[in-house]
């Protein structure tokens, strides 16, 4: 038996509580994983409200969907992987648990020097950054990229990876955001709630606009969004946070500019589709993460008992940053 996070019925952040459940049996692909660390993600609030039904998403039945810990078990059919070695990776639930299992193909080791607790939020969000901004919006060194709410989590991930692919980073974000958003590798910091972004961006690059735009909010943003792209500009849709009713298109625009719009997400996506970003993430970043380089924004860390107060947490729209559980022995 181990520890692990469940709930009786859907509901609010106190409906979490910890409890005695079976360990997960390893299949050929697992590495079975004592687990350090697990981020939490705006996906588990989702699922404790209800949004998911009961889901297995392959993994587990569980909560969580990022782990950071040591290998214990090998499946016969996992390759590159040792017991002993400590690795980070997405899983299809069962992260809010002492032991997960992860497909190997899902699995990274975890930078030289870094603890549990800066692994376990890496990830989901880089990963989907990577995804989004090069793999998608093909961004490239000299271009200009707008990424909007560049103090969460995959958007502070995205301006950290604009920036170190040597593009110019504009970003919106409150206010009392922009210093760390400068600190992520942000040339220009928009407010949003009392700027208009367009005019911003209109101003800053001379009335050209910009060649990549990463979008979370969808409706109240999309006309504005393409009018703010530059020739052959890229949109790529990662979230629809303001809604998806009366999003208006200027379609002669998209025509006349050569204009591309596309979306992204993950959850969404096979699990061959999965194996390929994280391999894609891997490939170009793993080795940029550590002290001069990479590294995830830590907002706050919680014990597994305490899951609920991390909920809460990110309910109220208080963290700047990822918040990590962690697992006491």
């Amino acid at each position: 038996m181990m520890k692990a996070i469940t709930f009786d019925q859907f509901g609010p952040a106190d409906v979490l509580k910890i409890s005695d459940v079976a360990e997960p049996q390893c299949r050929p692909d697992d590495l079975v994983v004592r687990v350090r660390a697990a981020g939490v993600n705006r996906a588990d609030l989702t699922q404790r409200r209800g949004g998911y039904g009961r889901p297995d998403f392959g993994d587990s039945t569980l909560m969580g969907l990022e782990i950071a810990g040591d290998v214990i078990a090998v499946g016969e059919k996992a390759k590159g992987y040792r017991v002993g070695d400590r690795v980070m990776g997405i899983v299809g639930g069962g992260a809010y648990a002492e032991i997960a299992r992860i497909d190997y193909r899902m699995a990274m080791p975890i930078p030289e020097n870094m603890d549990y607790i800066h692994a376990a939020a890496i990830t989901e969000v880089f990963v989907t950054a990577h995804e989004a901004l090069i793999h998608l919006g093909k961004l490239k060194p000299g271009e200009t990229v707008l990424i909007h709410a560049g103090a969460g989590g995959v958007g502070g991930a995205a301006v950290q990876l604009a920036h170190a692919t040597g593009a110019t980073v504009i970003t919106t974000a409150k206010r009392e955001a922009h210093e760390q958003v400068h600190r992520l590798g942000a040339d220009h910091a928009i407010d949003y709630v009392n700027e208009d972004f367009s005019n911003v961006v209109a101003r800053l690059t001379e009335g050209r606009g910009v060649d990549v735009i990463l979008d979370f909010i969808g409706a109240p943003y999309f006309e504005r969004n393409v009018n703010a792209l530059n020739f052959g500009g890229r949109l790529v849709q990662i979230g629809i946070m303001g809604g998806v009713e009366n999003a208006r298109i200027p379609l002669e625009r998209v025509l006349y500019r050569h204009l591309q719009i596309m979306g992204t997400v993950m959850k969404s996506r096979s699990q061959e589709v999965k194996h390929e970003m994280s391999r894609r993430f891997k490939a170009r970043w793993l080795s940029h993460f550590g002290e001069a380089g990479l590294n995830p924004v830590i907002d706050s860390v919680f014990p597994l008992a305490e899951a609920g107060k991390a909920h809460q947490r990110m309910e109220d729209g208080l963290n700047v940053g990822k918040i990590v559980l962690t697992m006491t022995e």
